[in-house]
């Protein structure tokens, strides 16, 4: 489904007239996708200063509760392998307090406040730990093969885009869809391992709009999941969104060939981002029991 702290005044004005340009232009149906990622990258901030983000700090809350609720991934561009409490959950939705704290190359540590204790999730790049006081779950685990194999395949903090040949990603345009009520272009990407996903890019402002999450498993069948991207703002001279729209599809059935009922919308809302802080290097080892008790 992000980056820096306090940007020079030139930059700033540079990056916002970015947007404000492209968003007056009229959608072009005849870009090929390079020149669409390129566009994407541009209205972003530009390829040299996400080339310079190093670190990235998220502070924000997410959305949480209700039994019809189901886990809640950070799907998408930079969100590492992070999940929120899931069982048991709060029968009322509330608003769950996060820190992510995320450094090159692909390294992620997630801590979320639930019922007074912190729950931590960390991915050093090849491998990942969580520690879950909320079910009693006093230990370090390691997480399962399906955990890491979801954390490999994240994108790294600059998103799936920035520098995708040298990521070994092909890219691949599949036409224009609306996103709501904008015209977008729709791309496909396939991954070095050879996964993909589809992102839809707003054809005025060249910035993501949604992007196809991880399928979400519900009553023994797999959902399609969409994340919208929302409420971007200017961060560092780049731009960044500060809301994430996770949608869980219902599935068609059958026998009516009508949808299921929707599910919730589950709302991630970022308060604060920092960028290049100097994080230490033990963030993202193996989680010391101490930390569950005590929000950094």
């Amino acid at each position: 489904m992000l980056r820096r702290s306090m940007g020079y005044f030139t930059t700033l004005m540079f990056a916002i007239s970015i947007a404000a340009a492209a968003d007056t232009a009229q959608p072009k149906a005849n870009l090929s996708a390079t020149e669409i990622v390129n566009r994407n990258v541009a209205a972003r901030g530009g390829l040299q200063a996400w080339r310079s983000v190093q670190s990235m700090v998220w502070t924000g809350k997410l959305g949480a509760g209700g039994n019809q609720r189901s886990p809640i991934p950070l799907s998408g561009a930079g969100k590492g392998n992070a999940r929120i409490p899931t069982d048991p959950r709060p029968k009322e939705e509330v608003q769950l307090p996060f820190v992510m704290k995320m450094q090159r190359p692909r390294k992620v540590r997630f801590e979320i406040l639930f019922k007074g204790q912190t729950a931590v999730q960390v991915y050093d790049g090849a491998n990942g730990w969580k520690l879950r006081p909320y079910l009693n779950r006093l230990e370090v685990e390691p997480f399962t093969a399906e955990e890491t194999r979801i954390a490999s395949m994240q994108s790294d903090l600059d998103g799936p885009l920035v520098d995708y040949a040298a990521k070994g990603t092909r890219v691949e345009l599949e036409g224009m869809e609306k996103v709501e009520d904008r015209e977008a272009y729709k791309l496909k990407l396939t991954m070095k391992d050879g996964h993909s996903l589809h992102l839809w890019i707003d054809a005025r402002t060249f910035l993501e709009a949604k992007i196809e999450g991880s399928p979400r498993r519900l009553d023994g069948l797999e959902h399609p999941v969409e994340v919208y991207y929302r409420d971007y703002r200017v961060v560092n001279g780049l731009q960044i969104p500060f809301v994430l729209e996770t949608r869980v599809l219902p599935l068609m059935d059958s026998s009516s060939r009508k949808a299921g009922p929707a599910l919730p919308t589950e709302k991630i809302a970022i308060e604060a981002v920092e960028v290049n802080s100097k994080l230490d290097a033990q963030l993202f080892s193996k989680p010391q029991i101490q930390t569950a008790s005590n929000r950094p």
